[in-house]
Parts: structure tokens; C-alpha cells; sequence
């Protein structure tokens, strides 16, 4: 059995703005979320710039007592799927709970509460770390905190795939849709990694930018560019099963047509030099549609304006589109919000969603000139054009690749 997913809902919380519209508007206004580190003292790094969140309110989201129990990327989550909940109509008492599930990922998890405990273990002794150290710190709780804010009572997922975490957890939640596993689900990623260890964590992997331009910073594609720039946030969106958001007559935006993920078992950062990895999920996700390369006119690319990312991805799109990727508009939100890491295929989903309803494809942010081998176009200027399909795609650390087709809604 394999049923049709539609996309009923959105909700996002970016660098740019918090909520969908909010977000939307700044990608249209190509606002750029870089700006110097304030979540602590970042002199004595070598990295100075971050996409932080800058007006989230968690009181605006849940109660005191729900603020004072979750950390910050659950935080965020919880705030993302009550939009989505939200801007979907869905109302749980029409709905069988055990039909609605959970599939949200976070690629780090709690960060801050490990430093902030083990500091206490440290000056303190092991008996005052807190008893809530471990539920707070643990990935899960993204998806185990959503439910309960929710009353999710279906399958309830936490995919960690590092960069491609959204991607897959969309494409999971995606899978359990279309086997009968669940007729809703709501999906997607989250990740609140701004703090010392994991921007040193970065800086020691030589993979954030060091420069202290924020229009120069994230700059995919770009010659000059060199490393990315750490975001944060989170998006989560609704998946239905077609004939149970039209029996309920839920707006629909758009339809989810094919999920591909294979592994580069090649390295532990660095992607497969040749892009096969990549090129295959891009394929996988294409056959699974039954939409051939030359009908898929744009790509929102993993785009991390790391040197190697932007290199072996345009090999694998050369690869998975032949003659035709001459063609693509390929873009990269993160030229505007960083890298989200565990939440940016989530939020890039979001951006493919609007641009798919709006017949407009965003520019690559402070892309001036593309670097060497980089002969594709990547979108150097915004355009107003149908989009029929839209390919995201995302990479994670460890070899995992992700790729989710989306189309207009269907008949």
C-alpha cells in the first residue's frame, strides 16, 4: 500500500524571523540573519559571527513551568509544531490520536545543559548535578515534548543524521504515511547549538567561516567562500494523507512525490569527492515520482559554503541530471540563515514550500562569483517562474544524504 502525503501545515523559527510569514518575508527581502555571537563570550574565538534566534519569546509558546523543563531546541520545536498544529486546523478531538505521530530530530540535542552540568560536577561534586540533566539533554525530547504539548499518541520518531536530520525525519514521517503506519504526522527538525563547545567544536574542524563580514560570511558557491556559519531553530510541518486532509478539507500546499537517502560510506565529514552518494538519493527521489531529470527545474541545495560541500554537490547534481543540470535553478537558503544543522533541511522544506505556491525562487545571498569547477547556475539573482517540482537536499556528517521531492498540489 502506498498511500499520497500532502503538506497541510507549516511552522518555522529561523534567524530571520519567528513564525512562516515572518521567515517568508525576509527570504523575499533577502535579509541576512548574521550578526556577532551574544549567546556568550566569543572573543577568544576564531569564529565571531552566528545566525542566532533573535526574537523568541518561549513564554509566547507554553508555560512557565513547560519553559523552565526544556531546553532550548525543544523550545523551539514546540513553538514550530504549534504553528504548524495551528496554521494546519488540525483538531485533535475529531482525531484518533494513535493516527497522529512524531517524527522530530535534533542533530546535537542540549549542548548548553552538558556544559552547564558538568560544570557543576566539576565545582561541585556529582551530587549537584540535576536530576533533569539527562530528559532535558537526550535528542529525543524534541519529538517526546511535541507530543505531549500535542497529545500525539502515534509513532513518535527522532532521526539523528546530523546536517540531513530534517530532511530525513520529513522523509520518514513521509514513508509512515504512505505504508499506513499513520494518516497525519507532523515533521521535522530542530537544533540550538550556539555555545562555546559547539562553535569551538566547529572551529577545530576548520568548518565555520572565520570572517567577520556578515555579507561575506555564508556565501555558498562563491570562490571566496570558507566555511559556514552556524545557525539555529527549528521547522515543522504537517504531513497527511491526501484523502484524509481533503475529507477534513484542509488547505493543501503541497504534495510530497519521492524521498531518496543512500550513505557515501566514505568518510566521516567529507562527502564522496564524485557526489554518487548524493546523485543516487537525488535519483531515488526522482524515480520514486516517477518525474524524469528534465522535468525538475530547481534544486534548494544543501549549500553549506564549505569549500568541499559546494564542490561534490555540484558533481552529484552534474551526475544525477546530466545534459539537463544546465538547466536547474540551484539556490542555497543558508546564504541568509547559516546552518541550522539538525533543522535545516526542515526549514529549507518550508522555503521549497513557499516557493513552489508563490512561483518564486530566492536568490544565493552574496553569491558574486562562482568558484572553480561551480559552472552550474546558483540563482545570482531571485526569479519570478512556475515551479513544478522542487528537490531539496541535504548532507550530513558520517555520509548520510537526503533528498525529498516535492510538487504542486495534486488532483
Amino acid at each position: 500500500m502506498s498511500r499520497r502525503v500532502a503538506v497541510t501545515g507549516m511552522g518555522a523559527v529561523t534567524p530571520i524571523g519567528t513564525g512562516v510569514e515572518a521567515f517568508w518575508e525576509s527570504i523575499r527581502q533577502e535579509r541576512i540573519g548574521f550578526a556577532p555571537i551574544t549567546r556568550f563570550d566569543a572573543s577568544g574565538y576564531k569564529c565571531g559571527l552566528a545566525a542566532e534566534v533573535k526574537d523568541f519569546r518561549p513564554e509566547d509558546h507554553m508555560d512557565k513551568k513547560s519553559v523552565r523543563r526544556m531546553e532550548l531546541f525543544c523550545q523551539f520545536a514546540v513553538a514550530a509544531a504549534g504553528e504548524a498544529m495551528e496554521d494546519a486546523g488540525l483538531n485533535m478531538e475529531k482525531e484518533d490520536p494513535f493516527r497522529v505521530g512524531c517524527s522530530i530530530g535534533s542533530g546535537i540535542g542540549s549542548l548548553q545543559a552538558i556544559e552547564r552540568e558538568y560544570g557543576k560536577l566539576l565545582e561541585k561534586g556529582p551530587s549537584r548535578v540535576g536530576p533533569l540533566f539527562v530528559p532535558m539533554m537526550i535528542s529525543n525530547m524534541a519529538a517526546g515534548n511535541v507530543s505531549i504539548a500535542l497529545g500525539l499518541k502515534g509513532k513518535s520518531l527522532n532521526v539523528v543524521t546530523a546536517c540531513a536530520t530534517g530532511t530525513n525525519s520529513i522523509g520518514e514521517a513521509f514513508r509512515a504515511i504512505q505504508c499506513g503506519d499513520a494518516e497525519v504526522m507532523l515533521a521535522g527538525g530542530t537544533e540550538a547549538a550556539v555555545t562555546p563547545i559547539g562553535i569551538a567544536g566547529f572551529s577545530a574542524l576548520k568548518a565555520l567561516s572565520e570572517s567577520r563580514d556578515p555579507a561575506r560570511c555564508s556565501i555558498p558557491f562563491d570562490k571566496d567562500r570558507s566555511g559556514f556559519v552556524m545557525g539555529e531553530g527549528a521547522g515543522v510541518v504537517v504531513l497527511e494523507e491526501l484523502e484524509h486532509a481533503r475529507a477534513r478539507g484542509a488547505h493543501i500546499y503541497a504534495e510530497v512525490l519521492g524521498y531518496g537517502c543512500t550513505s557515501d560510506a566514505f568518510h566521516i565529514t567529507s562527502p564522496a569527492e564524485d557526489g554518487s552518494g548524493a546523485a543516487r538519493a537525488m535519483e531515488y527521489a526522482m524515480a520514486e515520482a516517477g518525474v524524469a531529470p528534465g522535468e525538475v527545474t530547481y534544486i534548494n541545495a544543501h549549500g553549506t559554503s564549505t569549500h568541499l560541500n559546494d564542490l561534490f554537490e555540484t558533481r552529484a547534481i552534474k551526475m544525477a541530471f546530466g545534459d539537463q543540470a544546465g538547466k536547474l535553478r540551484i539556490n542555497s537558503t543558508k546564504s541568509m540563515i547559516g546552518h541550522l544543522l539538525g533543522a535545516a533541511g526542515a526549514v529549507e522544506f518550508i522555503t521549497c514550500v513557499k516557493e513552489l505556491q508563490e512561483g518564486f525562487i530566492h536568490r544565493t545571498v552574496g553569491l558574486q562569483e562562482a568558484g572553480e569547477e561551480l559552472d552550474l547556475d546558483y540563482c545570482r539573482e531571485s526569479r519570478e517562474e512556475a515551479i513544478p517540482y522542487a528537490l531539496s537536499n541535504s548532507l550530513g556528517f558520517g555520509g548520510h544524504n537526503a533528498s525529498i521531492l516535492l510538487g504542486q498540489p495534486g488532483n
